[in-house]
């Protein structure tokens, strides 16, 4: 499986580069405590998550939103979202609310990250469970005026234990009518699509400008009275110069009237567009988070060569689709919104052939445009979400000839976020379908056990993760065979667990075992080989034999140089693990002087915002601290801190744990006194 990670400094296994098979990459600092302070937090009022924007010709109705929970239910395109929006600015505008939260509530994964999102700026929690948990204790102690909006809430179980506290408001929309939805302090509202005299109404105001178009009233109960198909209608008219009449001696009688719609509108909007992209545009919509997809995806290189256009006919096509109302999207927006009947509609139009052509090219696009280390937890709750929606619509299409690189990226950033155990399930869930698909001992198949078995074990399991590596390794030893690269990967793995599970000694033991099988297999220069290296100085140091961690890790830079050269990244992370293991075993002065010379490279191979780059900045201005260069050490952190503010962001980790050292350090300075606290 391809991975691109770098290990982090304090690695006990690794990748590095692209590779392919099974690869677990872990790690834990040493030599350091980050401590993590909170950050700067927001004040009220404040908003949080994108609330739709009104509907051009919108048409309030009556409907009762005055219940401390309000359940909006109705079928597709009534336009429940268009109710909660309007209720939602207008209670804004008025002043009647100073928090409004608005959460796309597609998934318990997307409803846990908008109340994460909130947390992490009212309170500076970046734990998603533990800022969600937070948040919902705020609401129900606060005397503050609130409003949170659950939109397109799927599945009422999602809501378990999640629910908003009933002494603000809650709004949710949804097609469904469950009990759980109704009762005490919930009261449940159906949502009709238009009465004919709110239809006339709606399309009075949208033909404002050429009333001489609505000619026939006949055309509301021709569509069912519903919004989503008379705002496209409306759209197709005015840019057509059609009447109402016209209109529909147009619709095919054969269609569904919406469907008939939506039929129209592409065909104008593909009139429109100077480029014929209009309908590959739609179709890979069609398969994607009707509630948000990310602008990038249409335009990373892998979906503009599907689509035959540069970035500009991309674009291009989207606004025409969006001037007919097929999605909904604006030049600087960064997603792109489509109605669930429009993506029906085009879904049932493609083939069996077509769908597995867009599947592939929009499973591709949405990998690509997946960038390393999404720190914005919403961001990647809808990366998620899409991946998702992909998986859903794209079911076997997504597992010939093997399984797709997408679905094992969307549940390692279910992990990387802090959802270990939702990661964990993720991956015994998606074992499961491996199975179905590609069999109990296919390379994926064992693959998802092996993330499955990390994420457990970051979530805390370390017994249960050592359990599961140990019956993996049985099985990928019976398949592959004991010297096979998988069974190597996995022997590395497992000697991480072992030690996380407490014995480090053993794992010593393993990973030098694994070490010299791994030469008699593959060689000394071997990529995994000089990762069991890096790893095994760093189980050492974690006993305490930090000599002979240290002679390790001396030998290993001088063979890297060798064999990758001195600035390959692989070079680079064993010099900082030198210095970490110099820092843990109290050595800070030589620590620094490592770092420092270590910086110079980076800066020059890797960049000033590289990830690695600025990791090096905060040890080294760390060490300089405990070595006693204090001053020195407080410019270096608010250098840092600079520049971590501009790459990462106010809410990021690594600028919390920033702004505590330099506070830390400034006080120490002040005091004029020695400060070297224990580096564990």
């Amino acid at each position: 499986m391809p991975d691109d990670d770098l290990p982090t400094p304090s690695v006990e296994n690794a990748v590095h580069g692209n590779v392919s098979g099974m690869v677990l990459q872990v790690g834990e600092f040493t030599g350091d405590f980050h401590h993590h302070a909170a950050p700067q937090r927001a004040t009220l009022p404040l908003r949080c998550g994108l609330v739709p924007p009104r509907a051009a010709a919108f048409q309030r109705r009556s409907a009762d939103l005055g219940a401390p929970v309000t359940v909006l239910s109705g079928l597709s395109g009534v336009g429940k979202s268009q109710l909660a929006a309007d209720h939602a600015e207008r209670q804004w505008a008025a002043g009647e609310v100073d928090l409004l939260v608005w959460v796309t509530a597609s998934s318990r994964d997307a409803i846990v990250a908008g109340y994460a999102d909130v947390a992490a700026k009212l309170f500076g929690i970046e734990d998603p469970e533990r800022g969600a948990r937070a948040l919902l204790e705020w609401l129900a102690g606060t005397h503050e005026p609130w409003l949170v909006v659950l939109d397109d809430l799927r599945a009422p179980a999602d809501l378990d234990d999640l629910w908003p506290p009933a002494n603000g408001r809650v709004v949710v929309t949804t097609l469904r009518r469950d009990a759980v939805l109704r009762g005490h302090e919930r009261k449940l509202v159906d949502v009709e699509a238009f009465t004919e005299a709110e239809g006339i109404a709606y399309l009075r105001t949208a033909l404002a400008d050429r009333p001489e178009l609505l000619d026939d009233d006949g055309l509301v109960r021709e569509l069912g009275g519903l919004p989503v198909a008379l705002a496209q209608a409306a759209a197709n008219m005015l840019d057509e110069h059609m009447s109402c009449a016209e209109y529909r001696a147009l619709l095919p009688r054969r269609l569904d009237p919406s469907a008939a719609t939506w039929s129209l509108a592409v065909e104008q909007a593909d009139r429109l567009a100077r480029t014929g992209v209009v309908r590959p545009l739609l179709d890979v919509a069609s398969l994607l988070d009707p509630n948000g997809i990310p602008v990038a995806v249409f335009t990373t290189p892998v979906m503009l060569g599907f689509l035959g256009v540069d970035e500009l006919g991309a674009r291009d096509g989207l606004s025409c689709l969006h001037r007919l109302s097929l999605v909904s999207f604006r030049e600087g927006s960064r997603e792109v919104r489509v109605h669930s009947l429009v993506q029906r509609a085009t879904r049932e139009a493609l083939s069996g052939e077509r769908t597995g052509a867009v599947v592939e090219a929009a499973a591709d696009a949405l990998a690509q445009a997946w960038p390393d280390g999404v720190t914005d937890p919403l961001r990647g709750q809808v990366l998620r979400a899409n991946a998702k929606a992909l998986a859903d619509a794209g079911g076997a299409h997504l597992w010939s000839p093997n399984a797709h690189f997408l679905l094992f990226r969307a549940g390692r950033s279910l992990g990387e976020s802090g959802h270990h155990a939702e990661a964990a399930r993720y991956f015994d869930d998606l074992h499961s379908t491996a199975s179905e698909h590609l069999g109990p001992d296919h390379v994926d198949t064992l693959l998802c056990r092996n993330n499955a078995a990390a994420w457990r074990g970051e979530g805390g399991d370390a017994a249960g993760a050592l359990r599961s590596y140990e019956n993996l390794l049985h099985d990928v030893t019976r398949v592959f065979g004991p010297d096979h690269r998988e069974t190597l990967r996995v022997r590395n793995n497992l000697a991480h667990w072992i030690g996380e599970s407490g014995d480090r000694a053993r794992a010593v033991k393993a990973l030098r075992d694994l070490y010299f099988d791994q030469m008699r297999v593959l060689g000394p220069d071997e990529p995994i080989t000089l990762t069991t290296r890096h790893n095994l100085a760093y189980a050492q140091s974690k006993t305490g034999d930090h000599d002979r961690a240290a002679e390790s890790f001396e030998m290993l830079v001088r063979d890297l140089e060798r064999a990758v050269g001195p600035d390959d990244e692989r070079t680079l992370d064993a010099r900082y693990g030198l210095a970490a293991v110099l820092a843990a075993a109290g050595d800070f002065d030589d620590a620094a002087d490592q770092l420092e010379d270590l910086l110079e490279d980076q800066l020059r191979v890797l960049g000033p915002d590289h990830q690695r780059t600025l990791l090096n900045r905060w040890s080294l201005a760390q060490h300089l601290g405990l070595s006693g260069r204090h001053t020195c050490a407080v410019e270096a952190f608010e250098a840092l801190l600079e520049d971590q503010l501009r790459v990462l962001g106010e809410h990021h980790p690594d600028v919390r744990s920033t702004r505590a050292k330099l506070d830390h350090w400034r006080e120490v300075s002040a005091q004029g006194g020695s400060d070297r606290p224990s580096p564990g």
